[in-house]
């Protein structure tokens, strides 16, 4: 411990990115081990020797000679200060004796430089150990400062004793690299199944390339943006860039489309061909941009861990997407004009290569493909009264689904590293905790899936003691664990079955909050209160009974409290008259107590360039039960010496060993963790069940850690989903200039919503963060999907075409397009949607919800649209009209 206080904490604290360094232990101090026999020979109390060291060990300014005369030399007077060796101390004068000669302090005390407190020790895989847990600083590069960190320890191992080496038991970069990489192929993946999907529809490899340029232009770009803004490349940033491949394809798309169309209208000039097909698709392009961005300026306002989530995610993509539509009106013109030539030449003739028969094959089953869907638009626009069945069974869907769907904060992921806290009988010395650690350490041994495992005695997650221990379990790499049983969870499930016949242990394992920062594991944690201030021994009582009608619900697998009231305590009474009677103080009965038992901050020295305590305290063996009281002495007002026994009354009971305070009130802490298939979200609402039907008026609780950050952001997602549809409306009434048309493109989302819901479920997925912030990508998404529609049909009809004709025209000529945008979107996302290791479980969540949105969203607006904007035309033009 002290070799790291002395040589490595400062090195490491020194590192920007460093918010604190924390030793698991204590430090050097010189420690006075009074021997009460001879301290009660020359009739001495602790009291003595702290006066002794308060006159005798100071710091003094001692002066000059000579200072300011005219001619003297000035000399400066040094003082030696503070004591800084053992032996310095040991020379003490404590009194005078008769004779001449003077009473010394290692006479009446043994002196060494020893530890300040003997309540902690550490070990790594059962070798003695010290062990530091650093901590980032708060908007700092978690990944830059654990380089850092790296390059420190390197540079100084060294220098190491031989014998010792660093060992990192926790290192998150590891599972942030390693989830980072799996996200770097998977948008690796996705660009070529998105150009795939692309070729597809374009049938050309000139065609294809003007969209994936795109991609690159856009990727790109976007990294530029980011680093002038300050973001860095993480997993949220990566996510939203692999959704962002399917969606910047979208207006490039959109373009190379348009200009085909013209040239199976007939122009053979790429270049007027570019031109006239940008008039018809500019307007498109910029108002769903422009809407699909507005959806992510909500979530960009929010603060806190979710607004942190919401903010990069949505900044990214925004850019991403802006910078896609930049592109769609400059460089994909240009370079359609540039590669792109009609499939019939001036003579009429069609070529004949593999590309033109491949696209003449296409292009039948597609136009056949586009009849019956035409065919279905006509269908529902001729019952209105199923279209709005539709909607309403959408509606009805999506409210079920969202209240069925599992919730949560953030997906649960392998991050390679186990927390297990170990509490041993009330009243366990650290001797024998140190010999129940010896026995769970040969179990965690026998686990093939565990590297290290670090251990803290007097220490655990819900407070210290020589009866408590904590484990810092490191697994082997995500490579060596891919069979079957050898995932974090499964290897927590193997530390209970290996744990579970130790006597006199209790074992609560878990894996780290995902969350650096939020309490100390990945389950829930909450803080029973009684409001009331009442009597101790009835809380423990109550939160006993609330902790068992916790075990019994079926979504909590694990629940414990390590608060204890029945630690063995004796009760402490000075008998007043009794001292009175001897000439004795009280106060001096319990400052001998006080100097002999527990282990007394009295002083300072200096050593090794630092300040540290001086500590006094009785041998151990002076302190081994009550009948040491006998052997305890202490001073009356006439010098006489009677023993502590004879004014201490001790009463033997039990009591806890300390007490937490939440909000003010006496509280007691509780984790646990969810059942297998149960999500965190499911779990706080068991907790608020459970607590409604056990618990008294005059109690209540409080979440902490992660679990008081996901019971604040359910409510702070639903606001931003209504500030984004509300925010989608206002734009669309602005670029329509009507109230009534942008409903025909805002009554679809609720479908693609449900969409997601319903894929979530399905694939048994939790409505988390990464799920909730598709959700936002879904509104934009489909809603600039539907503007594609209902812009065309818009200006059909300024065009003297019926309502129904225009409607039936902007189906017609927008499937194809949609469809393309549409399946590069799913495509692109199925590599996420498939992902397995690490990272995987977030990965799953994000992109399972957008493809079940988008695909169910878009087959819903494909159909309705054109009805919606046939109803609210209508309406729009009646109401002009009036």
């Amino acid at each position: 411990n002290n070799y790291l206080k002395i040589n490595v904490e400062p090195r490491l604290k020194r590192i920007s990115g460093v918010g604190k360094a924390q030793l698991f232990g204590s430090n050097y101090s010189m420690r006075l081990w009074l021997r009460p026999d001879k301290m009660a020979q020359y009739g001495l109390i602790p009291d003595d020797i702290s006066t002794v060291l308060a006159r005798q060990n100071i710091e003094a300014a001692t002066g000059s000679f000579g200072a300011n005369h005219p001619t003297a030399n000035e000399y400066t007077m040094k003082y030696r200060g503070r004591l800084s060796g053992a032996e310095e101390f040991g020379e003490l004068v404590i009194k005078s004796l008769p004779g001449g000669n003077v009473l010394r302090l290692k006479e009446v005390a043994d002196v060494e430089l020893g530890d300040e407190y003997y309540n902690y020790s550490s070990e790594v895989n059962g070798h003695p150990a010290a062990m530091m847990l650093i901590n980032q600083k708060a908007g700092s590069n978690a990944s830059s400062t654990i380089k850092e960190i790296h390059e420190v320890l390197d540079d100084l191992s060294r220098d190491l004793p031989e014998g010792t080496e660093f060992v990192v038991l926790t290192d998150t970069n590891k599972f942030l690299y390693a989830s980072i990489n799996s996200v770097i192929r998977t948008l690796i993946e996705a660009i070529l199944l998105v150009i795939v999907v692309v070729y597809v529809f374009l049938q050309d490899i000139k065609s294809t390339l003007i969209p994936t340029i795109s991609i690159f232009v856009s990727i790109i770009g976007t990294f530029a943006v980011m680093s002038m803004i300050g973001f860095s490349v993480n997993l949220l940033t990566l996510f939203a860039l692999v959704l962002a491949i399917g969606t910047v394809v979208d207006d490039a798309i959109v373009v190379v489309e348009a200009v085909q169309a013209k040239f199976d209208e007939g122009y053979q000039s790429a270049v007027l061909a570019a031109d006239d097909a940008m008039k018809g698709v500019s307007s498109a392009i910029l108002t769903s941009t422009i809407i699909f961005m507005a959806v992510f300026f909500p979530v960009a306002m929010m603060g806190g861990t979710s607004g942190a989530f919401y903010t990069q995610f949505g900044i990214t993509m925004a850019v991403a997407v802006g910078i896609s539509a930049v592109n769609a009106f400059t460089l994909s013109p240009a370079l359609c004009a540039l590669l792109l030539k009609p499939y019939i030449d001036e003579q009429g003739n069609t070529k004949n290569n593999f590309a033109a028969r491949f696209r003449k094959a296409f292009n039948a089953v597609f136009d056949r493909l586009s009849r019956r869907y035409v065919r279905g638009v006509m269908f529902i626009i001729h019952r209105r009264w199923l279209l709005w069945s539709i909607i309403g069974i959408s509606f009805g869907l999506l409210v079920l689904l969202v209240n069925v769907t599992k919730t949560g904060l953030i997906p649960e992921e392998d991050t390679g590293t186990v927390m297990v806290s170990m509490n041993t009988k009330p009243g366990t010395s650290m001797a024998q905790t140190s010999k129940v650690m010896e026995r769970i350490n040969s179990r965690l041994d026998s686990i093939g899936e565990i590297e290290y495992s670090g251990a803290v005695a007097g220490f655990s997650f819900s407070g210290s003691g020589p009866s408590q221990a904590m484990y810092f379990v490191t697994l082997k790499d995500w490579e060596q664990r891919k069979g079957e049983g050898q995932s974090v969870n499964d290897v927590i499930g193997k530390i209970y079955a290996a744990t579970s016949d130790i006597p006199d242990a209790t074992v609560f394992a878990m894996s780290p909050p995902m969350i650096a920062g939020y309490g100390m594991g990945n389950g829930f944690e909450l803080y029973l209160q009684d409001k009331a201030g009442g009597n101790i021994a009835a809380f423990k009582e109550e939160a006993d009974k609330f902790v068992e009608a916790l075990s019994q619900r079926p979504e909590i697998g694990e629940v414990y409290s390590s608060f204890a009231t029945d630690y063995p305590q004796y009760w402490v009474d000075i008998d007043a008259a009794k001292c009175e009677q001897s000439g004795v103080s009280p106060a001096d009965v319990l400052s001998t107590l006080s100097g002999y038992y527990t282990g007394q901050y009295v002083s300072d020295f200096n050593r090794f360039s630092k300040l540290y305590h001086v500590t006094m305290q009785a041998p151990a063996e002076y302190r081994v039960n009550a009948e040491s009281l006998h052997h305890m002495y202490v001073r009356a007002t006439d010098g006489g010496m009677s023993p502590l026994s004879r004014f201490v009354r001790l009463t033997k009971t039990n009591g806890p060993s300390d007490l937490t305070r939440f909000n003010l009130f006496n509280a007691i802490s509780i984790s646990g963790s969810p059942a297998q298939g149960y999500s965190s979200g499911q779990v706080l609402e068991a907790i608020g069940e459970t607590a409604r039907e056990v618990l008294p008026s005059n109690y209540t609780y409080e979440f902490g850690g992660i679990s008081r950050e996901e019971s604040k952001t359910t409510n702070n997602a639903t606001l931003i989903f209504l500030l984004c549809m509300v925010l989608v409306y206002l734009i669309l009434c602005a670029l329509y200039e009507s109230v009534f048309i942008p409903f025909a493109v805002l009554l679809s989302v609720p479908c693609g919503l449900m969409g997601s819901f319903l894929f979530a479920w399905l694939f048994g997925l939790e409505n988390n963060i990464y799920m909730q912030t598709g959700l936002i990508m879904i509104i934009g998404l489909l809603a600039k999907t539907a503007i594609l529609l209902t812009e065309y049909a818009g200006k059909r009809r300024s065009e003297g075409m019926t309502l129904a004709q225009a409607a039936y025209s902007a189906a017609k000529v927008r499937l194809r397009p949609i469809l393309m945008t549409v399946l590069s979107m799913v495509f692109g996302l199925v590599p996420l949607m498939m992902a397995h290791g690490v990272g995987a479980n977030g990965s799953r969540s994000l992109a399972t919800g957008v493809i079940g949105g988008m695909i169910v969203g878009t087959l819903a607006l494909l159909f309705l649209v054109p009805s919606l904007f046939i109803v609210f035309q209508y309406i729009q033009e009646r109401v002009k009209h009036n």
